[in-house]
This record gives structure tokens, C-alpha cells and sequence, in this order.
């Protein structure tokens, strides 16, 4: 998905810049949606200033080393994803990548004037698990 940022908030869901204090937390939210953390990215995410959370009713219920072709984000709900989305300033790399089965947030990107840029089959090698949550994948994965 691509086009110009959208400005958009989501009422009870503030971003915020991510800091070294919200690893923790972010660790463990990745945890529970792939089995495993991607510490080591978000760190790197946070240390060049483009990690995000979101904080809704408290807790970090999402987080996104960046919203871009090579970043990835982690969410509870499509509600925590819509808001770093909504509130990124800009999509590097050419875009972002949204799960197609994930038909709720690619009909809302759509609807916010963003498009579709050009449909790509999410391959990995080894041994791959279902997430349990929402995510936007990086090329990198």
C-alpha cells in the first residue's frame, strides 16, 4: 500500500515515539503474535528514531519499527495497526505490506486513499507459524 500520509487518529489509541523502556513490553507483544520476538530490529528501530507504540487504555497494544516496505509492526487489533498507520508521516521504501487476508485493514487503507501498489505472495523458508494477532510483514521478515 502506498500514497500520501493520512493524519488520521483513532480516539483511546495515542502514538507515541517508542524508547528503550517499551522493549520489554513490545517483546512480549511480539511473542504473542509470532512465537518469537524481533528485539533486535525494534532496538535498531529505536535507536534511529522511527519506532512507534500505541497506548490504549494504558498499555502498549502495538508497536512498528517503522510503517515501510522493510519495517513491521505487531498489534492486538486492526485498531492498534489503523493508528500507527494513520498516524505515520510518511510510508519509505515504496509503501507498506498488508496482508490481503487481513480484509478489514485493506479495505480501510483503501478507504483512507491509499492503494495498492502491487500485490506480492508473503514466502518464507523453515518452519512457519500462523500469527495469533495482527501484523503488517516486512520483506525482510
Amino acid at each position: 500500500m502506498n500514497g500520501a500520509p493520512l493524519g488520521v487518529s483513532l480516539p483511546g489509541y495515542d502514538v507515541r515515539e517508542a524508547g528503550a523502556t517499551d522493549l520489554v513490553a513490545c517483546n512480549l507483544l511480539c511473542r504473542r503474535v509470532h512465537g518469537h520476538d524481533r528485539g533486535g530490529e525494534l532496538d535498531d528501530a529505536i535507536s534511529a528514531g522511527t519506532a512507534r507504540v500505541v497506548v490504549h487504555l494504558g498499555q502498549i497494544t502495538a508497536y512498528a519499527t517503522d510503517v515501510g516496505f522493510f519495517a513491521h509492526a505487531v498489534a492486538e487489533s486492526n485498531e492498534g495497526l489503523k493508528a500507527l498507520i494513520g498516524s505515520a508521516p510518511g510510508f519509505p521504501g515504496g509503501g507498506f505490506l498488508v496482508p490481503t487476508r487481513n480484509s478489514e485493514l485493506f479495505r480501510w487503507c483503501l478507504q483512507n486513499g491509499l492503494r495498492l501498489v502491487h500485490q506480492m505472495t508473503l514466502m518464507t523458508t523453515g518452519l512457519y507459524n500462523e500469527p495469533k494477532g495482527f501484523y503488517l510483514p516486512s520483506v525482510l521478515y
